[in-house]
């Protein structure tokens, strides 16, 4: 058969077909590295994901850990509290007892009377002990600058020889359960002195 009488579908294939069909076969790996690219991006973002709410979790874990010994710790301290200002008005009628008798009447007494007063001195000394192993401290408040904090003025007293604002007089002691006020002191605080420094105030020359 000549070449002039020869079908389309007698002719060769040409090599546009081939071409086409080298194409075909190099898009399938593209398109297979595509699939795993998209599919490592989102492994990725569910691990980034699980990261953060395992480091969430572990964050409010540890807050709550810290927070139950700070509660644990506050329960040891604190947990007398209520105990402790109770025993504190057993200490004050130890001290009223030994106050109502003038240090010369104590200094004269003998016999029986002697002994039950050295017993009531040695028996509030004993509770006061007691309640510093506890953590339950006295105020020192005479002489020391009012304090809202620690003491509870009562009146006021002229004194120009002190700065004002100054405790002159304790009429019943404070105490302190770690750094929390049990009771504050009631006293009486001196007026008409001069302006007490404030302990603010910058060095002089800065």
């Amino acid at each position: 058969m000549s070449d002039e009488n020869r079908t389309p579908a007698d002719q060769p294939e040409t090599g546009d077909q081939t071409v086409d069909a080298g194409h075909g076969a190099a898009g399938a790996p593209d398109d297979l590295a595509a699939a795993f690219a998209a599919e490592k991006e989102q492994l990725e973002a569910e691990i980034a994901a699980l990261k953060d709410k395992f480091l969430r979790a572990f964050a409010e874990a540890d807050n709550v850990r810290r927070r139950a010994e700070r509660e644990v710790a506050d329960a040891k301290i604190y947990g007398i509290t209520g105990f402790a200002r109770d025993i504190l008005t057993v200490a004050d009628d130890f001290e009223r007892a030994l106050g109502a008798i003038d240090a010369e009447a104590r200094a004269k007494a003998d016999g029986t009377l002697k002994t039950l007063l050295e017993g009531i001195d040695l028996t509030g000394r004993a509770l006061l002990h007691a309640l510093s192993k506890h953590g339950v401290a006295r105020i020192e408040a005479d002489g020391a600058k009012f304090d809202p904090n620690m003491h509870q003025a009562m009146f006021e007293v002229p004194n120009t020889e002190v700065p004002s604002g100054t405790v002159v007089q304790v009429i019943q002691p404070g105490y302190k359960l770690g750094e929390r006020v049990l009771r504050p002191a009631l006293v009486g605080v001196s007026k008409g002195g001069p302006k007490a420094a404030s302990t603010d105030a910058p060095p002089a020359g800065n």
